[in-house]
């Protein structure tokens, strides 16, 4: 009986040996987590209130791009609300009038330069965001208006907390820049080896204390403050 079952023995240690021998490049292939701090500096030496609207992301050859999409930049109460968006490459936004009175939403960037011309309120009109970069958001009317939509490739981005903290999961394994956006503080960037091991968390610091706001133009190039117009009531 012994050398009847001995056959069967060997063959299900066999078939367990390669259920092994698979499993462990799938869990690599499962990816690891990227996880950390960001913390900005302020011009007195403290932190940041608004460390949410940082964006972080990774990079690289195995990053898997990321899918386009369709959001909404509404304007309301002379504000972009949200007034930050971060999207995919090829991805699409609406920017409805939720005011009383016509906007005029246009943006110089380079890689997204566009100009929705003016509307009223319960229109919305849309435009396409083709190539990867930080576009700024402006309405020809009213100076004070201020959009971002953050454009990448990379499907791996996230936005931190309000306490700073931010985690990217299922990360392939693979060599990244790990990237960290500020409007007031600009980028900073940072190798990065991940593979399927737990790995400490990275912590980002932005420094704040050298931005100054700076008044943009309007479409036209122009100062809203030098503008004549007329008898338009905004």
């Amino acid at each position: 009986m012994a050398n009847r079952l001995r056959p069967s023995v060997i063959g299900l240690l066999s078939r367990l040996g390669l259920l092994v021998a698979l499993a462990a490049p799938l869990a690599a292939q499962a990816g690891g987590t990227v996880s950390g701090r960001v913390a900005i500096i302020e011009g007195d030496g403290g932190s940041a209130g608004d460390v949410a609207q940082t964006v972080v992301w990774l990079s690289g050859v195995t990053a898997p791009p990321g899918i386009p999409s369709q959001a909404e930049m509404a304007t309301e109460g002379k504000q972009f609300v949200p007034r930050l968006l971060v999207l995919a490459e090829g991805s699409t936004v609406a920017f409805p009038n939720h005011d009383p009175f016509n906007h005029n939403v246009f943006s110089l960037t380079p890689e997204a330069t566009f100009d929705l011309g003016l509307y009223g309120r319960g229109q919305a009109k849309s435009t396409a965001f083709p190539r990867s970069g930080v576009i700024r958001i402006y309405c020809n009317v009213h100076a004070q208006m201020r959009g971002l939509v953050v454009v990448l490739q990379s499907a791996l981005y996230t936005q931190p907390g309000a306490d700073g903290g931010f985690r990217l999961e299922a990360v392939p394994p693979g060599d990244y820049i790990l990237h960290a956006w500020h409007e007031r503080a600009g980028e900073v960037n940072q190798s990065l080896a991940v593979t399927g091991q737990p790995q400490p968390p990275v912590m980002l610091n932005l420094d704040a204390r050298g931005y100054h706001l700076v008044q943009h133009k309007d479409k036209n190039g122009h100062s809203y403050s030098d503008r004549t117009r007329g008898s338009r009531r905004y």
